[in-house]
């Protein structure tokens, strides 16, 4: 397994250099050239020949790809007999699904442990505060500059872009371990944005297929997703400052890496499941099979819904850049035990996720994406807007008041209710809004649309 990441490493260099655009044989994009350098290197299969007369006994026991595959075809009458699990078809989309999203579960582990030395890691090697707002704004820089190019190579296959991307997670977090200054820490965490770039389209379009072949289980196995993302936060945010306490800020990106090299393993096992990587598996890798039209975000954009989408995930994620920008210091201030009453808040943040994201999930099954995208924005905006007025109540607080709610001070309380309000809200928010753009996707073009508003987002970070 280890011999198949370094294989996506050469991939990725050889199909930049190799086939770059300027030989006469090459692709038009590299996307294409990274794929046909993956043919090469033997990341994509194709079918043994098979001898003319002879039909070979079928195994009793498939793997992922085969039982994906062999079943993309069917009608939804042919899945619907298909063994099911809470509903959904046991070997084409249960059994990936799990192992996709336990693979995610580990990785965000990682990721949590790291929130909290974030900071910490920027005053420890003598960066200003500028230089620190630089140092965490570069994956955002990374993702927003490489969405497009993450989408169209995700929509040629989804396993390639994981494998590859993942490599990069784990690579760069190493290298912002070893970091000693501005210059190589923004290397390794422009790294980290690529690798999140490729990593994130290829989950994002494979999540598609999966939820695509039962839609009208769609909003739940996004809410699945996306609470599995919380819990691994929330469990790692305080295994991350144990860490941060015993070995320094340097151990929590260690962890990352470890997390994301064992997410890599992981997905290996999963199935192929972009129409476009089966159809090539079959014609090998000339280049009439692997051009393929590119999507163009200006034909999105033309589109009411997804200028919409964009407007709604750039509001999110000015919300999230708030919450880790401002909320810890307001927290610290106004919570008692500090630091320790922060982290806890946090904490709390995250597993309120675990609540409102599986509400998400079931009211856009039941009444649909857009309404319950715009009830849970409603409960996160209110939450939101509620943060200053609970501060504001912190000059008012005296010694009588402090035991109101579990020893919190009115301000405290009035504080960490708006917070988790808020939390809970885009939580709920987030499946509704990824099944209606899953929804609105065109056809064989998922990642690449998907990545839309993700880059809207991502935009905001960097603004």
């Amino acid at each position: 397994m280890k011999k198949r990441a370094l294989q996506y490493f050469f991939a990725a260099l050889l199909g930049l250099f190799v086939y770059g655009p300027k030989k006469a044989h090459s692709f038009h994009t590299p996307a294409k050239s990274i794929t046909a350098v993956s043919y090469t290197l033997g990341l994509y299969h194709s079918p043994k020949p098979t001898v003319r007369g002879c039909e070979c006994p079928k195994k009793k026991k498939q793997s992922l790809q085969t039982r994906f595959q062999s079943s993309s075809g069917e009608t939804s009458s042919s899945v619907d007999k298909e063994p099911s699990i809470l509903g959904f078809p046991r070997d084409t989309v249960a059994t990936p699904l799990a192992l996709l999203l336990l693979s995610q579960f580990i990785l965000f582990i990682g990721v949590g442990a790291v929130i909290p030395s974030i900071p910490l890691y920027g005053k420890e090697i003598g960066l200003s505060q500028a230089a620190n707002g630089v140092v965490i704004s570069a994956p955002a820089v990374a993702l927003l500059l490489g969405a497009k190019f993450g989408g169209n190579y995700a929509d040629v296959a989804r396993k390639p872009a994981m494998l590859l991307g993942m490599a990069g997670i784990a690579v760069s977090d190493v290298g912002t371990a070893l970091a000693s200054g501005l210059v190589p820490l923004v290397a390794a965490r422009l790294g980290l944005g690529a690798g999140r770039c490729l990593a994130e389209a290829g989950e994002r379009g494979m999540l598609a297929d999966l939820a695509g072949r039962v839609p009208s289980l769609r909003g739940r196995a996004l809410a699945a997703q996306q609470a599995m993302v919380a819990l691994g936060i929330a469990i790692g945010a305080p295994l991350g400052g144990v860490v941060v306490e015993e070995y320094g800020p340097r151990a929590a990106f260690l962890c990352v890496s470890a997390a994301a090299f064992t997410a890599l393993l992981m997905y290996t096992l999963l199935p192929e499941t972009a129409s476009g990587a089966t159809k090539m598996e079959g014609g090998g890798m000339g280049e009439d099979k692997l051009e393929q039209e590119e999507m163009d975000w200006e034909q999105l954009l033309v589109q009411d819904q997804w200028k919409g989408l964009a407007l709604c995930q750039v509001g999110a994620s000015f919300g999230f850049a708030a919450k880790i920008a401002s909320i810890p210091i307001h927290a610290t201030e106004v919570l008692p035990g500090g630091a320790a009453g922060a982290g806890a808040l946090l904490s709390l943040a995250g597993l309120s996720g675990l609540v409102g994201a599986p509400a998400g999930g079931w009211l856009t099954d039941r009444v649909g994406a857009i309404p319950t995208a715009v009830l849970s924005g409603s409960i996160s905006a209110a939450g939101l807007m509620l943060i200053p007025v609970a501060l504001g109540l912190a000059g008012q607080d005296t010694a009588a008041d402090s035991s109101l709610l579990l020893g919190l001070s009115p301000a405290a309380a009035g504080f960490s209710a708006a917070v988790l309000a808020w939390s809970a809200g885009a939580a709920a928010q987030g499946p509704a809004l990824t099944a209606a753009a899953q929804a609105a996707a065109p056809p064989g073009k998922e990642a690449t649309a998907l990545a839309l508003p993700r880059a809207a987002g991502d935009g905001t970070y960097v603004a």
